[in-house]
């Protein structure tokens, strides 16, 4: 019995679009979540956040053990209380930053240990910590699996080995979790882009059983095509009772393919990274406001939308913004960015559950490449 029920509204193919009803508030899928990586955000308050129709954000393990401590953020009353956000939050393992962005990590079958970027201090994550620091400590509302991510291209003896261990510590993750009624743990297919090795590493989850399942090992370099090769069958290997999550993807045309091949759930730190260095994403494609040609042009980014930075500023204004380093410019490009993929998630769920997804996403494609 999983802990959060999953409710399919409607199919348009291998497309659903559905409900997943968690304590703290319904996440519709295909969703979403903006990622709040310390605990914020960033360059935006909760209310715009919410403001955009983001029914859940994704909060970061690593760095919230490393600063302010996971310990700290747990006495002051948890993550939601500390962020101010009401709303559910799913936190990733930690994993994928420890492989990353560590100065030094070393995998053993016990723990990965590794030095903090931020000031050399040495720690190791088992999947117990990970368990800890996520579902006690930080209080999250969906968990994730700590897991060994391998990069892109990969050897394939060296993605089986990563898959089986990950297949393990999510059976250790699962015995520490235990049973939750107000949270949920989801596993984590690995396998990189062998098809064999993402049907074993599917097995073995569904073997151990989680309340929802991610496909991971992506967006790490393959490329558009590789990825969508990979997901004409990984997603299809997994139950269909539960969401399907696509860890760390990505731009909107790769939502949109994902979504086809039925995914539920996306995160991505693309909209406010792009938002900070100028490039705002619309239906026709990214623009660079940097460029002159924005210099004089009094239209808004999107005067269709209720996001008041999308129809209230002028692209001339936003020009003048991010040419002169105001902070304001990061702020009005992130808080767009995040309403367009925000509308263009309900613009999926309305087109899957009227049945004309195919042809919504021909003509998103067609938008999308005229701009190159």
């Amino acid at each position: 019995m999983a802990a959060f029920p999953f409710t399919i509204k409607a199919t348009d193919g291998a497309a659903r679009t559905g409900v997943l009803s968690t304590p703290r508030g319904e996440i519709r899928t295909p969703a979403f979540m903006p990622v709040g990586t310390a605990g914020t955000v960033k360059a935006l308050t909760v209310d715009q956040v919410a403001q955009t129709g983001a029914d859940i954000l994704l909060g970061n393990t690593y760095h919230l053990m490393l600063r302010p401590t996971a310990e700290r953020v747990a006495r002051l009353g948890g993550l939601h209380k500390f962020m101010r956000w009401e709303r559910p939050i799913l936190t990733d393992s930690g994993g994928f930053q420890v492989m990353s962005l560590s100065k030094i990590s070393k995998v053993t079958e016990e723990a990965v240990t590794f030095q903090s970027h931020l000031d050399g201090s040495r720690h190791a994550l088992s999947p117990e910590r990970s368990i800890e620091i996520q579902a006690d400590l930080l209080g999250s509302d969906i968990v994730m699996q700590l897991d060994e991510l391998v990069a892109w291209p990969a050897e394939e003896t060296v993605a089986a080995e990563a898959l089986r261990r990950s297949a393990r510590w999510g059976a250790r993750c699962k015995a520490a979790f235990g049973e939750r009624e107000t949270q949920a743990l989801f596993g984590i297919q690995q396998g990189s882009t062998v098809e064999h090795l993402r049907r074993e590493s599917a097995e073995r989850l569904v073997e151990i059983g989680f309340d929802g399942y991610a496909i991971g090992g992506l967006a790490v370099g393959e490329g558009h095509q590789a990825m969508c090769e990979v997901l004409d069958y990984a997603p299809a290997m997994l139950p269909a009772d539960r969401p399907r999550y696509l860890m760390g993807v990505g731009k909107p045309i790769d939502l949109v393919e994902a979504v086809a091949r039925g995914v539920d759930m996306f995160d991505c730190v693309l909209p406010t990274r792009s938002g900070r260095h100028g490039q705002a994403w619309t239906w026709d494609g990214p623009i660079n406001l940097k460029n002159a040609r924005f210099a004089e042009d009094e239209a808004p980014l999107d005067p269709d939308s209720a996001c008041p930075a999308s129809s209230a500023y002028s692209k001339a204004y936003l020009h003048h913004l991010v040419k002169a380093q105001e902070i304001l410019g990061q702020v009005l490009l992130s808080w767009h960015n995040l309403a367009f993929f925000q509308a263009l998630m309900g613009e999926m769920r309305a087109a899957i559950a009227e049945g004309r997804l195919d042809a919504f996403r021909r003509a998103f494609a067609a938008r999308q490449g005229a701009s190159g």
